[in-house]
């Protein structure tokens, strides 16, 4: 069984920075991609973030400049740094990873999801 956690989530003023973190866990051969999506209640969820095994990188225009994703590959961890945070940056951040792993003893590949952690600016 597959399974990520996020923490670091909570309640930062603007302009403040948090730090998101995610542990991918379970019969992990490989992961490929890290990276983060974020949620706001009736809104449409928004990429926020990717990195892959090669250390490239990509980023939604609404927080380039701002956030900063690093993954560990051979750890199986990601982290979003998160600075000059704004109100509007308000959502349920949730990591996931696009990886192979095994199960009853055969290769098997897909994307995984963690729960998500609230993330909360105030103005």
């Amino acid at each position: 069984q597959v399974q990520l956690v996020e923490s670091g989530g909570g309640l930062v003023q603007a302009g403040g920075s948090l730090r998101l973190s995610c542990a991918a866990s379970g019969s992990l051969v490989e992961i490929g991609v890290l990276g983060w999506y974020r949620q706001v209640p009736g809104k449409q969820r928004e990429r926020v973030a990717h990195i892959t095994s090669d250390g490239s990188t990509d980023y939604a225009d609404s927080v380039k400049g701002r956030f900063t994703i690093s993954g560990d590959f051979a750890k199986n961890t990601e982290y979003l740094q998160m600075n000059s945070l704004k109100p509007e940056d308000t959502a349920v951040y949730s990591c996931y990873a696009v990886l192979r792993y095994t199960r009853d003893g055969s290769l098997r590949s897909g994307a995984y999801w963690g729960q998500g952690t609230q993330v909360t600016v105030s103005s």
